[in-house]
């Protein structure tokens, strides 16, 4: 969150800061200036995406870091053991991310776009990859409980790590062959996979706990939350835009060249990204987590991770695939989708408080 918000969470969304109470605005802005500078700078998307390392966009990996390593920073990890002990978090978070969600996308893709083989495959590579990466800063900036969002998108990173290749197979071998569909042949690196992980995850985390670690065995916690918090805060939103900008013009030729197919793919991803959401605060409200855990559980379960989505999307089909198309178109879609869900998990911060005093 940003400079003027406090180590609390805000209870409403009046009490934000301006770059937070904005957020959309911002967002937004930086959708069509990623756009206009795609089409207005000719060859700036290809620069852009040569400009990476084994696979590895180095504008969206630096925007990502940037945008992780606050977030992470405010952590307290001498808390976590709390979360560890949550079962019903943990239980209801592996149901949600390696049961349901590909289960979902799988149906709903073949349901949608049953004769668009190249998004269809897409669109159920996207659903494989669970979020490690932006779902930290939606589930921070609807006040969702930041120890429980480290522990469980470190469990994802594990699982990722051992069953996307297996449930990729799965799902575009095996199981179209036992339904009667047609099948897809798979290939992911676990190194590709491990990769994305390491970066995008294990980078920021441990910055994020060293600088607690050092910061405050040198200065001490009050100070190292009511003075240099606030001052690196603000950098997760700047990483964000930065992010989105980077991303819109890479892809915004390809996006407002093809805006037929653009709306065929978000039509499965408007329906996974409202599915999935629903379902985990409704998990969470039924097992009884309160607020800031069920935020948590339901951000990280509609969340994706585009990177490698679209990493193995181009590794296994080719850039200018069809696959590859329905990654970029993601993000892209998740972006506004999840701003949108911030607002509405605010504003049902307040039925969950009028619940536990009603109960008390």
């Amino acid at each position: 969150m940003s400079e003027a918000t406090t180590t609390e969470h805000p209870a409403v969304v009046g009490k934000l800061s301006t770059l937070d109470r904005f957020l959309p605005v911002w967002i937004g802005i930086a959708m069509i200036a990623g756009l206009l500078l795609g089409r207005m700078i000719p060859g700036l998307g290809d620069a852009l995406g040569a400009v990476e390392i084994d696979g590895i966009s180095l504008p969206i990996a630096l925007g990502l870091l940037i945008m992780m390593y606050p977030v992470l920073a405010k952590v307290r990890y001498d808390r976590l053991d709390t979360v560890t002990g949550d079962r019903k978090l943990l239980l209801g978070s592996l149901v949600l991310n390696w049961v349901l969600g590909p289960a979902l996308m799988f149906a709903l893709a073949w349901l949608l776009l049953p004769d668009l083989p190249e998004y269809r495959t897409g669109l159920i590579i996207v659903g494989l990859a669970r979020c490690i990466a932006m779902v930290i800063i939606w589930n921070d900036l609807a006040c969702g409980d930041r120890e429980a969002a480290a522990v469980l998108v470190a469990i994802n990173s594990v699982f990722q790590v051992i069953m996307f290749a297996v449930l990729g197979w799965f799902y575009l071998s095996v199981l179209p062959g036992w339904l009667g569909l047609e099948q897809t042949t798979f290939e992911a690196s676990p190194w590709q996979i491990a990769k994305s992980v390491l970066i995008f995850l294990g980078i920021p985390l441990l910055a994020g706990f060293l600088t607690r670690h050092f910061g405050e065995k040198a200065k001490g916690r009050a100070w190292y939350e009511s003075t240099f918090i606030p001052k690196i805060g603000p950098w997760a939103l700047y990483g964000l835009l930065f992010t989105i900008v980077i991303l819109f013009a890479l892809q915004g030729e390809q996006i407002t060249s093809q805006p037929i197919d653009v709306v065929r793919i978000a039509i499965p991803l408007l329906a996974y990204f409202a599915i999935m959401w629903g379902g985990g605060y409704a998990l969470g409200a039924a097992m009884g987590l309160g607020y800031e855990r069920t935020t948590t559980l339901a951000f990280t379960a509609a969340g994706n991770n585009f990177e490698l989505a679209i990493a193995v999307a181009i590794a296994t089909y080719g850039v200018t695939s069809g696959q590859a198309l329905a990654g970029v178109v993601g993000p892209l879609i998740e972006v506004p989708v999840l701003v949108g869900l911030v607002y509405v998990s605010l504003a049902l911060r307040k039925r969950f408080t009028q619940s536990a005093e009603s109960a008390a």
